[in-house]
């Protein structure tokens, strides 16, 4: 099944020096560049559509468009533009006979649902209601469409129901809000009383005005669908006949902050029946639901362990008449991101981390087999219409970049350039992954990077980036936020190391970390350091720092004060000073209870034993901090105290301060001054 590649790996197409290569990679050019996603195909995949999204440079702005390209043709006639300028579009969808695509726009003044030809012309609007289509599916006969608003489902089907109440919310002389209970915040926002409602609505016909109203049909159910802050609409789907709908949702009334029991729920498409709990048995999490092609068989994710958010993500099998459930592949150690299933039906189609890298597999659905597909990098979306396949595929050295193939073995062919295609004069750095011996003699692996003006003979400072999640991993993709290239691009050299703790390796590697934060991700950070000084003499150990964002940030915090040695400075973004506090103050508490074992007031040995705020006296490196004030997840107090500390003992710090950021910094001219502050603190202290 893997293909057979007729180009170079992106990891050596991109490697390969420009002639005209003469700077290395910054910021500015990190946040202006194209980025190519969502790729659809035609039924008979002979086109594909994809997203490009542009930073307007005089407004700062990012705008998304929809592109064609015909993969019939084998000319090199670049992508053709399919949406009008002064569009901003997203979430687009291609109808059964592949010649209308959907997709949603704020053109009107909010966001709905618009259709265009795949020949070309005028969108047109489809709907228009009160309230903004945050997502949508059309369904299968093509007549009418489901999507989710941000609802008050004691509203029902009266959308304008919920917008007068807002309005009124908006015109009131006081401000307070009253809560008795949790969530009051999630993620970056404050719980004004909304839920994620799924409704239904019947699609215009020809010269029809657009749609006004629509049938509720997950209000009954107390929980979000899709869930907050990220479902979208791979938690929903239509059956196949169109008469009803299955939707991944939680509903834990009071215990929601530290349940993550998600069901599937059958939904009566009209809304006029109960619905139905079909994964009730399973008290972990549910998702992704996917009908075989005749509707007799589900097919979904499912985790085993309750209040666990990184458990694995099995392959499951449900036969909708009798209910009985059966793992495809449990003997697959790897955690599913989604199901696609073929044309016959015999195969699933996903991406999973694994070793580093996010490939493309398929699994037989009969004997669980698990076959890559695509590597060689991290593939973010795939689309597969018969034989043809089309994916994005990002690396180290380039974002995202869009191919076609064979799905049954062929060349690729790039419709999208890379990064280092848009920036012929950028030079990037190569990289490398390397292993070692870490906690209990384990095999553990990470990466270096090569600074971009690297020569032979010659020592470099280094960078040294500590992923977040706890469960997560810095391996062979590209970020937007933590990206190596950037300071591989001021002449630094990057090490990472996937401590236990990462996911990629095996369920019980990434298992490995909980009630262990400050143990054995340590042991492995302290051996990776040593392995790769020793394998690579181009690092410079005496000029390092380390760096790293939200668990990324807590090792930062516990390295200040039990493995300083080593280090010239430090940057903590958005870490947790105070285990204790963070139990208490953050929103998900079904990740400190899991991750520490239980609550504060239960476990509060477990959230001393690794508490960066017990060994504040031990901190002597200089540190600069990094905090958002609408970051939930680790709230800003906790960066706040971490610069008290610091500035309380005299020790050299500073505090980057964003009052509309989250846990993220996202905005293009934020982005730019979190690298330039980073590289400023980094140049101060270890030089270039």
């Amino acid at each position: 099944m893997k293909l057979r590649y007729a180009l170079l790996p992106l990891c050596l197409l991109t490697a390969m020096p420009s002639l005209a290569a003469e700077r290395g990679f910054d910021v500015r050019d990190m946040v202006a560049m194209d980025r190519f996603s969502a790729p659809l195909l035609t039924a008979d995949g002979g086109t594909v559509v994809f997203a490009k999204r542009q930073l307007d440079s005089a407004s700062g702005k990012a705008g998304s468009s929809l592109w064609t390209r015909n993969l019939r043709t084998r000319d090199i006639a670049p992508p053709a533009r399919l949406t009008p300028e002064g569009w901003n579009v997203n979430s687009a969808a291609l109808s059964a006979d592949g010649g209308t695509v959907y997709f949603l726009s704020a053109k009107s003044g909010s966001q709905q649902l618009y259709s265009q030809s795949l020949q070309g012309g005028a969108p047109r609007q489809l709907t228009d209601f009160a309230l903004d289509v945050d997502s949508f599916r059309i369904s299968p006969q093509g007549d009418r469409v489901l999507f989710s608003s941000g609802a008050f489902q004691g509203c029902g089907s009266d959308l304008a129901c919920t917008r007068t109440r807002l309005d009124k919310t908006a015109a009131a002389k006081h401000s307070g809000q009253v809560f008795d209970s949790l969530f009051v915040r999630h993620w970056d926002t404050w719980n004004d009383g909304r839920r994620n409602t799924l409704f239904v609505a019947p699609l215009p016909k020809a010269k029809e005005a657009p749609v006004k109203g629509a049938s509720a049909i997950s209000a009954t159910l107390a929980g979000d669908a899709p869930s907050k802050p990220f479902g979208g609409n791979e938690d929903f789907v239509w059956s196949p006949d169109g008469k009803s709908v299955v939707a991944s949702i939680r509903v834990a009334g009071r215990e929601e902050p530290w349940s993550t029991n998600f069901d599937l729920y059958q939904l009566d498409a009209t809304g006029k029946r109960a619905p139905k709990n079909l994964t009730a048995a399973n008290p972990a999490w549910d998702a992704g639901p996917v009908f075989s092609a005749d509707g007799k068989t589900l097919y979904y994710r499912a985790m085993k362990r309750p209040g666990f958010e990184a458990d694995r993500f099995g392959l499951m099998a449900m036969d909708l008449a009798s209910g009985k459930t059966r793992e495809i592949a449990p003997a697959w150690d790897s955690s599913a991101d989604g199901a696609t299933l073929s044309a016959d039906g015999k195969t699933i189609y996903t991406t999973a981390q694994h070793m580093g890298e996010h490939p493309l597999f398929a699994v037989d659905v009969a004997s669980g087999k698990a076959e890559k597909v695509v590597g060689e990098g991290s593939v973010s979306a795939f689309e597969i219409a018969g034989d043809t396949l089309a994916f994005t595929r990002n690396s180290l050295q380039s974002g995202d970049q869009l191919f076609t193939t064979s799905v049954s073995g062929g060349q690729l062919r790039a419709i999208t350039p890379s990064a280092g295609e848009m920036l012929p004069d950028v030079k990037f750095g190569e990289f490398e992954q390397f292993s070692f011996k870490g906690w209990n003699d384990e095999t553990v692996h990470g990466y270096v990077v090569k600074p971009w003006n690297y020569e032979e003979g010659k020592n470099y400072p280094v960078a040294f980036l500590i992923h977040g999640g706890p469960q997560g991993s810095f391996g062979n993709g590209w970020s937007y936020r933590w990206n190596p290239q950037t300071y591989a691009g001021q002449g630094y050299a990057v090490v990472m190391i996937d401590f236990h703790g990462s996911t990629g390796y095996g369920q019980a590697f990434t298992d490995a970390i909980s009630q262990h934060w400050g143990d054995r991700p340590l042991e492995d950070l302290q051996k990776g350091w040593a392995a790769a000084q020793q394998k690579y003499r181009f690092l410079n150990g005496d000029k390092a720092c380390a760096l790293g964002a939200s668990y990324g940030g807590f090792m930062v915090n516990w390295i200040a004060g039990n493995w300083n040695g080593p280090w010239k400075c430090l940057v903590n973004h958005d870490g947790v000073f105070d285990q204790r506090m963070m139990g208490y103050a953050t929103e998900e508490l079904w990740f400190t209870e899991w991750e520490q074992g239980g609550t504060p007031y239960q476990k509060a040995a477990n959230y001393e034993k690794f508490n960066p705020v017990n060994h504040v006296a031990d901190w002597k490196k200089p540190m600069l901090i990094v905090h958002g004030q609408l970051d939930y997840r680790i709230p800003v107090e906790q960066g706040l105290g971490a610069f008290t500390a610091l500035q309380r003992q005299g020790i050299e710090s500073k505090f980057l301060y964003f009052p509309d950021e989250n846990h993220w910094v996202l905005k293009p001219e934020n982005s730019v001054q979190w690298h330039d502050t980073v590289n400023g603190w980094l140049k101060q202290h270890i030089g270039q």
